[in-house]
């Protein structure tokens, strides 16, 4: 599966920088709102230092990382689910993202004009979490105006909707997100198909000053602050720096960030925290020499759906998983000598995938 993850703030946050820096895409980026019309996007590939240990073990021809997509959608502003700047059309972007990374401004810069004359990062993400919550109302009033003539008819199913659609309205009205909405598997699955914007996961970006200043720290802890209430992963990250360091080459990107004291880059602490906040975990499969390939999967995946991943006749034909931790290969060194010390695991349909797990399926071709 390709991850997408959408990249949404008031204007003049550093949206388009960040995705600049993550994606090295070259997306507009400029001191004012709505340089963003259509939504820039840009598919990377997910650094994983195991991959490149497994591929230093098998020595394959191919080394393939699973990716991930950002997608750099444009400034929301109070009235967006209203049709004001654009807004209709830039919230239907979102909608087609697996998650939201919501990125909030915690730096001081004086250049650069922010829509509300200055930072307050927890009415600024009040602002866009209330302009997604009107879009979801009204998707919901929609939705309510189609049921109404189907359960005046009788239709039992279309009543329940109508009720669960109900709640989830006066939910939605006393400002909490629709991912707080409690509901059972079935009323999940009718909810599913409304794609509500306030039910998709989020987490938060706080960017912050490349030096931070009592005042900078006072804006990022006001980010950590909301999202403690909704239970959101916070991230923080300088998106100038980044953006300076996505310029330059491998060794000397690592060499300014040990001198920055940063452990790992922007991009990576998003990943590791997007693949936490939708449950993924990493498998690899090493078709001897041919290939080296990382996967990513939701965690509870069984191994026939895993192999499916690989290819449909792999779970049509599942026969076994032959398995070994990919922590297990490193100190062996060589599959065979992992064979050798009993660590390759043979496991049959009901094994639960691991992150880590280095995988060859045996299946029955069709």
């Amino acid at each position: 599966m390709s991850l997408s993850v959408g990249i949404v703030g008031l204007p003049n946050v550093g949206k388009s920088t960040l995705f600049n820096a993550l994606t090295h895409a070259g997306a507009l980026v400029a001191n004012y709102p709505f340089t963003t019309i259509e939504p820039n996007t840009g598919v990377v590939p997910v650094p994983d230092a195991r991959l490149e240990r497994i591929a230093a073990i098998v020595q394959p021809q191919k080394v393939t990382p699973t990716t991930i997509e950002f997608v750099d959608i444009a400034g929301l502003v109070r009235g967006a689910s209203k049709g004001e700047g654009l807004g209709n059309q830039f919230l239907s972007h979102i909608r087609t993202v697996d998650a939201i990374a919501m990125v909030v401004r915690c730096f001081s810069a004086s250049d650069v004009a922010h829509v509300d004359g200055s930072a307050d990062p927890e009415r600024d993400i009040a602002v866009i979490n209330t302009e997604l919550g009107l879009a979801d109302l009204a998707a919901i009033e929609r939705r309510l105006e189609k049921l109404t003539p189907m359960a005046r008819s009788g239709d039992k199913h279309a009543h329940a909707e109508m009720e669960l659609l109900e709640r989830l309205a006066r939910h939605i009205n006393t400002g909490k997100p629709a991912r707080l909405f409690a509901r059972h598997d079935d009323e999940a699955a009718a909810l599913r198909d409304l794609h509500l914007l306030t039910d998709k996961p989020i987490l938060y970006v706080a960017n912050v000053d490349e030096s931070p200043s009592p005042a900078a720290v006072a804006l990022r802890q006001g980010v950590e602050r909301h999202a403690a209430l909704v239970g959101a992963p916070v991230i923080s990250m300088c998106a100038k720096i980044e953006d300076e360091l996505a310029a330059l080459s491998p060794a000397e990107a690592a060499e300014y960030r040990s001198a920055l004291g940063i452990t790992e880059s922007g991009l990576e602490m998003l990943i590791r925290a997007s693949y936490r906040l939708l449950g993924l975990v990493t498998f690899f499969t090493a078709t001897g020499e041919a290939e080296v390939r990382a996967w990513t999967v939701q965690q509870g995946t069984k191994a026939p759906q895993a192999a499916g991943k690989v290819h449909s006749d792999m779970e049509r034909g599942f026969i076994r998983a032959e398995v070994v931790r990919y922590a297990d290969l490193d100190r062996s060194g060589s599959f065979p000598a992992a064979r050798e010390r009993g660590l390759v695991r043979v496991e049959g349909r009901d094994y639960v995938v691991q992150d880590g797990d280095v995988i060859h399926f045996r299946f029955s071709p069709p």
